[in-house]
């Protein structure tokens, strides 16, 4: 299965070039939202495959995998907590 990765650009996200930028603020709160978002669908696939591999009975590749999903949950805390300094 492959992952693709998109960078978005400074275009707004109609694509009209008349608009007004976003501010700083918007741009690195847009990117949080979807690095968070982005970071969420990886911790879910983690543990997605943790059960195939449980199932398949590799129990120490399951159980790293779960660290995995942990790790990222920790990750998405810190995200959010930058994202609601940024909107407060």
């Amino acid at each position: 299965m492959t992952h693709h990765h998109h960078h978005h650009g400074s275009q707004s996200s109609s694509g009209h070039d008349h608009q007004k930028p976003l501010s700083f603020n918007e741009k690195i709160a847009k990117l949080l939202e979807h690095w968070i978002d982005h970071n969420n669908s990886h911790r879910d696939n983690y543990l997605s495959w943790a059960d195939k591999a449980e199932e398949e009975t590799l129990s120490q590749a399951a159980s790293l995998l779960k660290e995995a999903a942990l790790a990222s949950d920790t990750v998405t805390e810190k995200l959010e907590a930058a994202l609601k300094t940024i909107k407060s």
